[in-house]
């Protein structure tokens, strides 16, 4: 029946699959090889090749899935620019080889072939977003106590008390994304 089609069509699809052992492993050859870019390259040529990438890939046509998972590549871009944030150098290389994995031509699928070349970025993107989400979830906890806090006053007493606060906090959610990670990894 048409209509039953038609309303199975709107609900979400879960497809599960099973990654090979070499399948992993040439995820983890990926992440070298992203892993001695970083090292080699400087961090806003990193930034500005991510950006070249998301503003000139395929995106549009792309399914949901893959367009979801280049969202969350401009929200690790904007956490890396975050001043305030000043994301620590030993998660910001993490996040920088999460981009430079992005922005690789070099990978499974040509990125160029319509709708299937991003879905290889969009797996990995998920596997290493996954291992990034206590860091991804204590900067939006940042971005919202920020909002909340308002800008600084123009004292020069009030901002030294609203950086204070912001600092604080900060430091506290640094702290929890450590102690989450940690405890990750420690269940791996």
């Amino acid at each position: 029946d048409a209509t039953r089609v038609a309303s199975r069509a709107e609900e979400p699809v879960r497809v599960s699959f099973e990654l090979e052992p070499s399948d992993i492993e040439r995820f983890h050859e990926a992440l070298d090889r992203a892993a001695r870019i970083v090292r080699d390259t400087d961090e806003v040529d990193i930034v500005a090749a991510t950006k070249h990438s998301l503003d000139n890939l395929p995106i549009g046509g792309a399914p949901g899935y893959v367009r979801k998972r280049m969202t969350e590549v401009h929200r690790l871009v904007l956490m890396l620019e975050d001043e305030a944030w000043a994301l620590p150098q030993p998660e910001r290389d993490d996040v920088l080889r999460t981009l430079v994995y992005f922005s690789d031509p070099e990978d499974l699928v040509p990125d160029e072939v319509l709708v299937i070349g991003l879905l290889d970025d969009a797996i990995m993107l998920e596997l290493l977003l996954r291992r990034q989400r206590h860091m991804i979830g204590a900067w939006g906890d940042f971005c919202a106590f920020r909002a909340a806090l308002g800008d600084p006053p123009d004292d020069p007493e009030g901002r030294i008390a609203h950086a204070r606060m912001l600092g604080r906090r900060r430091d506290a959610l640094r702290l929890r994304m450590r102690r989450r990670a940690q405890r990750r990894d420690g269940a791996d």
